[in-house]
């Protein structure tokens, strides 16, 4: 096999450019998926259907779908009607977001309902508001459990923050199909593309491990 290394070697700081940008989406996506995940997960909880309904209709239909086409609606049809025009940045980032909250609702909602009853009883029963009892006795325990949980969500966005090449955002995947599409060749695009997403989640993986230790 004909290896070409120097159109590797020029291709180099886009790569290093496009990882900056896979790092900066994901990080924004997974907290703010987060914080909606946080919401639905509660509105999960709700005993009344009525009003659980809307969430649990979220929730299915995110986890249902492709990621592929929830990014093609989200960037040809919703960001235009908010914002006037179609921005990959922005589609990428509402994608994103939206498909994360519905796994991270999951999460919240396992984590959460993971914690014994019976502690949340005796929190109200020392005189905590319903309020109170969740915030300090049920989600720190709760959060220890959902470390691993949320950890594989991050690994498995920074891999699929790739599908975001098909809206063009210069992310990883994109300079390799870029790469690809000038020289015509397939082992030095996409196996530098492989070895940039294998270091990232890698280096994730050692972050995770660390931070379940020490918790």
């Amino acid at each position: 096999m004909d290896f070409k290394f120097d159109i590797i070697g020029e291709y180099l700081p886009l790569f290093l450019r496009g990882t900056l940008y896979t790092i900066g989406i994901s990080i924004t996506s997974i907290i703010l998926g987060s914080i909606l995940g946080l919401g639905i997960g509660f509105g999960r909880m709700l005993k009344s259907l009525l009003w659980r309904w809307p969430f649990d209709i979220y929730v299915n239909f995110f986890r249902g779908t492709p990621l592929y086409v929830q990014i093609l609606i989200v960037h040809f049809g919703v960001v235009p009607v908010f914002y006037g025009s179609t921005n990959v940045l922005i589609s990428g980032v509402v994608s994103l977001s939206l498909n994360s909250a519905a796994y991270a609702a999951e999460i919240f909602r396992a984590g959460i309902q993971s914690v014994d009853s019976g502690q949340r009883e005796a929190a109200l029963s020392l005189g905590m508001t319903r309020r109170q009892s969740m915030r300090f006795v049920v989600l720190p325990q709760a959060i220890k459990r959902m470390v691993p949980a949320f950890g594989n969500e991050f690994i498995v966005l920074v891999k699929d923050s790739s599908l975001l090449a098909l809206i063009a955002v210069p992310e990883i995947m994109y300079w390799g199909n870029t790469m690809k599409g000038q020289y015509m060749r397939i082992w030095e695009p996409y196996l530098t593309a492989a070895v940039f997403y294998f270091i990232l989640t890698y280096l994730l993986n050692k972050l995770l491990s660390y931070i379940e230790r020490r918790m």
